[in-house]
């Protein structure tokens, strides 16, 4: 069975929802989550800046990231296991600013997920998983940042039964000292 590219837009603009080609027969399946070619002449810009990868557990919660200059759209897929992902607008000029969506990110899916600038991004994970990032922009330490994954003026609805409960989350200590949504806001007002 093949399965050709498809891209959907969502209600945050620039935030597109994509099925890659995906080839599946005797021996397995092939997949081609990006190209250029193609994405172009479906109206999307993306360009690779670098490629990275993060291994995590059942219960680990990597959020709300952003890159504070020099942002970094991406596409995100979840190459093996099962993340509940999560986009929150930040461009204060956006109709949809603060406004949040979530995705189920499979791998055996291969769904994914094109996270443009000026969004904040993480995600839960279901079941020990891979999830790969094609950033637009390379990763700079001294301006990465985010917004606490929990934060109440957001209000993600994280389904934190599904790693039995708030207890079960793992956080980074990095994670456990983002900023609020307030302080987000007080200090850059958004992008």
């Amino acid at each position: 069975m093949i399965q050709k590219f498809e891209f959907h837009e969502t209600e945050i603009a620039g935030l597109i929802e994509v099925t890659p080609f995906d080839a599946d027969d005797i021996r397995g399946c092939f997949t081609k989550d990006y190209s250029k070619e193609v994405f172009e002449a479906n109206g999307i810009q993306h360009d690779l800046a670098e490629v990275f990868y993060t291994t995590s557990h059942k219960g680990v919660i990597r959020a709300l990231h952003f890159q504070r200059v020099k942002q970094q759209p991406k596409l995100v897929r979840c190459i093996w296991g099962h993340v509940w992902d999560v986009v929150v607008d930040l461009r204060k000029d956006s109709p949809t600013f603060k406004k949040w969506l979530a995705f189920d990110l499979i791998g055996e899916k291969h769904n994914e997920i094109l996270v443009p600038a000026g969004c904040a991004h993480g995600y839960l994970v279901l079941e020990d998983s891979i999830v790969s990032y094609k950033c637009g922009e390379k990763f700079y330490s001294e301006y990465d940042d985010g917004i606490m994954w929990n934060d109440p003026d957001i209000g993600v609805k994280w389904p934190l039964d599904k790693v039995d409960g708030i207890e079960k989350i793992i956080l980074a200590d990095k994670d456990k000292n983002l900023q609020t949504f307030t302080q987000f806001t007080e200090t850059y007002g958004g992008f």
